[in-house]
């Protein structure tokens, strides 16, 4: 019975350290997975943001980054977040973003927050199949699109100039 509890307690032990590593006598029992770190994104401040979002969710495996919030942190270029595929909410409202072509590839992408940057062409986001909520209001520029672009059922909200007739 006391061996039992011990078994557990250092169990216990061992499971508040999954952050740290633990050595005995100087020989590593345990060492935890490292933060994913093998990606190239040009954009400095779109490279800051995902590297405060692999840390923020404990991120090992590149598929484990879903979700990424990178509003008002001027992201001008999306180049390399295509090789997060695992993304399923994308939050980039308030960038001066105009070109989407990287998105296209985030196919497991549901939530995609696109307000007021500088977007002109939503065509790209053709090739998002699940996608369930879209946000482009404040993209005065917007070439308005139809919405057989999108599939069927997504809630798009679209600028104003694309809403009045």
């Amino acid at each position: 019975m006391v061996r039992r509890i011990g078994i557990l307690l250092l169990l216990s032990f061992l499971g508040g350290c999954s952050q740290y590593d633990v050595s005995i006598n100087d020989t590593m029992v345990y060492e935890p997975d490292k933060l994913f770190a093998d990606y190239d994104i040009s954009d400095i401040a779109l490279s800051e943001c995902v590297a405060q979002a692999i840390s923020d969710q404990n991120v090992t495996r590149i598929e484990q980054l879903t979700q990424l919030n990178c509003s008002n942190a001027g992201v001008m270029k999306l180049d390399g977040l295509r090789l997060f595929s695992g993304l399923q909410a994308v939050k980039l409202s308030d960038n001066p973003l105009r070109n989407l072509v990287e998105l296209e590839r985030l196919t497991l992408l549901t939530h995609l927050w696109l307000d007021n940057n500088q977007v002109v062409d939503p065509v790209p986001l053709r090739a998002l199949k699940r996608l369930q909520t879209l946000d482009l209001r404040g993209n005065d520029s917007l070439q308005c699109p139809e919405q057989s672009l999108f599939p069927p059922g997504v809630e798009v909200t679209l600028p104003a100039h694309c809403t009045t007739p």
